[in-house]
């Protein structure tokens, strides 16, 4: 194993493309250092499997929380049924949620989506535990509505963070850690250096938002590349529709030992040892998963 210990703040295994070979991606990471895997339920759809993988998984932690692009397709009993799965589950926060004016976002009615995040947010606070949020091209409403609802003391997870410097101090106030992610690549070298140094140290997350978000950054990591072909090979062999289509479309999927190339990354912006940014970043992971009912506070 890697001498450096990750814990990858936001992936989503469950996804129906990679959840067929879900253990196999699981193994691979936990070889190369990634010892804890935050796992994000997106909609309805999803939880049950979410929940499933958490305990058939010990390094899985369950997070449950409808997405801003599935807000149109909610139940009348959608609130209900969250609530009921985290009660079920103490291990579980809260996640994914958020608001998106992105491309896929705009879609959907923001009116509603901002009635379902601050529910959302409502919720966590009231069950103390901590929230995934994402956040496309809406930070001023989200900064608006964070200080309404907030602080947030058992923490936010600003997921692929790609807002300003100039937010993060007012977003940390509030009780956000920030989590990169090769979504990273989308930003210019300077605007994502002067990004990531505003954010303090014990507020900084890895993730790998698997199977999206392949760095397009390269990695001195050994073995990644080659696990993002035996990735390919394995979806081909998997007999999963949905993967096999992808494979033959010929995307390229990430997977959480990919996680590896983010550090990398951002160690080099920061100018700091990539060992130290690990221990770091895992230390700051642990904190905030640390609530009363979580597998990570009760190994901790």
């Amino acid at each position: 194993m890697n001498a450096a210990k990750l814990f990858d703040a936001h992936c989503h295994l469950q996804d129906q493309r990679i959840h067929a070979v879900a253990p196999q991606l699981i193994r691979a990471a936990f070889d190369s250092g990634v010892l804890r895997f935050a796992v994000n339920g997106v909609s309805e759809n999803d939880w049950h499997v979410v929940k499933q993988m958490a305990e058939q998984h010990p390094c899985l932690v369950p997070n449950f929380g409808l997405h801003p692009w599935y807000v149109a397709e909610r139940t009348p009993n959608w609130f209900s049924s969250l609530r009921e799965f985290l009660a079920a589950t103490p291990s579980a926060a809260v996640g994914e949620i958020g608001l998106d004016k992105g491309s896929h976002g705009k879609k959907i009615d923001f009116g509603e989506q901002v009635e379902v995040f601050q529910q959302q947010l409502e919720l966590a606070k009231e069950l103390k535990r901590p929230a995934s949020v994402h956040c496309v091209r809406a930070f001023g409403d989200l900064l608006e509505i964070l200080k309404r609802v907030g602080p947030f003391p058992e923490g936010l997870i600003m997921h692929s963070y790609l807002g300003s410097a100039e937010m993060v101090s007012e977003l940390a106030k509030l009780g956000s850690y920030f989590s990169f992610s090769g979504h990273l690549s989308s930003m210019t070298l300077e605007k994502a250096k002067k990004m990531i140094r505003s954010v303090p140290l014990d507020r900084i997350l890895l993730e790998s938002d698997a199977p999206d978000a392949l760095p397009k950054f390269k990695s001195n990591f050994p073995g990644v590349q080659e696990n993002s072909s035996a990735l390919q090979e394995l979806l081909g062999q998997s007999g999963n529709q949905a993967s096999e289509s992808l494979t033959q479309q010929n995307q390229e999927l990430n997977h959480p030992a990919n996680i590896h190339t983010v550090l990398n990354y951002v160690s080099t912006l920061l100018e700091m040892p990539e060992e130290e940014l690990a221990e770091v970043s895992y230390q700051n992971a642990t904190r905030l998963f640390s609530y009363p009912g979580s597998k990570v506070c009760a190994e901790g």
